[in-house]
């Protein structure tokens, strides 16, 4: 069988495409959520909403709900998945095309740039709708690292190459859209502040592009369970999985070992040493082991990781 990662996509024959979002398999299903449908022929990007409710009616053997994770998402049964768009393949499938449509020639000249700084494309995938060939005049570029040394390297090689003015840096009118697009817990202010540390995302050619980090998980029989919205200010001693998937803060709490974030709009959110403001599901396992989640649904309503100052004010 095929090595599933996050940020893969998987195809059923009913015209269903469907992100990962967990490395490997739960039960011989691969945990997702549906991203795009074919209505009549034509390939649409459907929301969470629509996703839900299409599945609801017509495909409920995809809804899912995951013992391990305690949250109701969708799964493919590994036997029902016609394709499976693998992001490092594709990526390297695009390099070599020389594909004439825009994005794809923004993305070559971007993984141009990188290669000239010493980045291994062998650790890099692409992911989003380049790499199930859904791109449009508009579309983003989306790149996935699985080593987390380069993906590092390449969050400094990005701020050089914003120094040297072969990359732009994001404008208002784009932090605006992203920040709108995210629809997070904060206020504007305060999300541009914490991405402009990040050096994740940028843009080339007036494009934005994003990094993100793919590890493989940890084979675990550790199962958690929500006990409720928990909403604290703690110090973060730990910050070493802060851009994984998921990413992970340890904090300095008697009872709670760590921050989990299941979004990306949080990812890296926070340094060792600082204080943070965090608001999301309070999960227990198995061990007796407990964790704040945040992103403990989709779209997040209500939580959040937010930086504050060292007193926790």
């Amino acid at each position: 069988m095929n090595q599933f990662y996050s940020k893969d996509y998987i195809e059923t024959a009913e015209g269903l495409r469907f992100a990962v979002l967990k490395n490997g398999d739960e039960l011989g299903k691969i945990l997702c959520f549906l991203r795009y449908a074919c209505f009549n022929g034509e390939w649409r990007k459907v929301t969470t909403a629509v996703a839900n409710a299409l599945l609801k009616e017509h495909h409920p053997q995809y809804l899912h709900y995951s013992k391990q994770l305690d949250a109701h998402l969708h799964a493919v049964e590994v036997t029902a998945i016609s394709q499976h768009y693998q992001a490092r393949l594709r990526l390297q499938q695009l390099l070599k095309q020389r594909e004439n449509d825009k994005p794809s020639a923004d993305l070559i000249t971007l993984c141009q740039l990188l290669a000239e700084k010493g980045l291994d494309f062998a650790k890099i995938g692409i992911t989003g709708s380049l790499s199930v060939g859904m791109q449009k005049e508009s579309s983003d570029i989306d790149l996935v690292f699985y080593d987390r040394d380069l993906f590092h390297h390449a969050r400094k090689t990005i701020a050089w190459l914003i120094a040297e003015d072969k990359l732009q840096a994001l404008g208002e009118q784009d932090w605006r859209e992203a920040f709108e697009r995210r629809g997070c817990d904060l206020s504007f202010e305060d999300y541009v502040w914490h991405e402009l540390r990040k050096y994740n995302k940028a843009l080339i050619h007036g494009r934005k592009f994003d990094i993100s980090l793919c590890q493989q998980d940890l084979e675990s029989d550790r199962h958690y369970y929500k006990r409720g919205k928990v909403t604290l200010k703690v110090k973060v001693t730990d910050d070493r999985y802060g851009f994984d998937y998921p990413a992970e803060f340890l904090i300095e709490h008697p009872e709670i070992r760590a921050i989990v974030c299941f979004t990306a709009t949080y990812n890296g959110q926070a340094q060792a040493g600082e204080w943070v403001e965090v608001s999301g599901q309070l999960e227990i396992s198995n061990e007796n082991e407990q964790q704040i989640v945040v992103g403990s649904t989709r779209e997040a309503e209500g939580e959040y990781i937010k930086v504050i100052d060292v007193h926790g004010n």
